[in-house]
């Protein structure tokens, strides 16, 4: 038995050389689309951490009240806290604001945490903190740190969603 095989016709087999090319061509495109993405953004990353590093947040005081300062300056500000501690003072600003302002064994103050209960105009915005705005995610929530390691602080901005979310900013000395 001779059995012989009949080659493929030239155009078929030229389709399938083209199809071929075709597909790594889109394949390599791809690769080199989302590359190309990926240092974009790291780039991006990089150079908003690194001015993140040089400069400071635009949200620096707490109604008066900045790191470092002592617990008396920090009571003749904002007045007679609700709960007064040696490491810690609780205030409440009505029914929708409060803060706690925390502090070291030299009693100055390393932890300013301002809470405000409401959707209210007057509730800092994630630009009003940030210098510029922060995407929410799906659910309408927002949360966001710097750190800002030569002024020696951090701070953090959390809304939760809803029709009465809660925010919460936090400053905090780096140790």
């Amino acid at each position: 038995m001779n059995s012989t095989i009949s080659p493929m016709p030239l155009t078929e087999t030229r389709n399938r050389r083209a199809s071929r090319v075709f597909v790594f061509t889109v394949a390599a495109a791809s690769l080199v689309l989302f590359l190309s993405s990926s240092n974009a953004q790291t780039s991006r990353k990089a150079v908003a951490a690194a001015a993140a590093e040089d400069q400071s947040g635009a949200f620096k005081e707490y109604r008066g009240v900045q790191l470092g300062m002592l617990a008396d300056e920090v009571r003749k500000k904002l007045g007679t806290p609700k709960d007064k501690g040696d490491e810690q003072d609780f205030f409440v600003f009505g029914e929708t604001e409060t803060a706690q302002i925390v502090y070291d064994q030299t009693h100055k103050v390393i932890t300013i945490s301002a809470d405000y209960l409401t959707a209210a105009a007057d509730v800092p915005t994630a630009k009003t903190v940030f210098g510029s705005d922060v995407e929410a995610k799906a659910d309408g929530s927002v949360y966001r740190m710097v750190r800002f390691p030569k002024a020696g602080y951090w701070v953090s901005y959390n809304r939760t969603s809803g029709a009465t979310p809660m925010t919460s900013i936090t400053l905090q000395k780096i140790q």
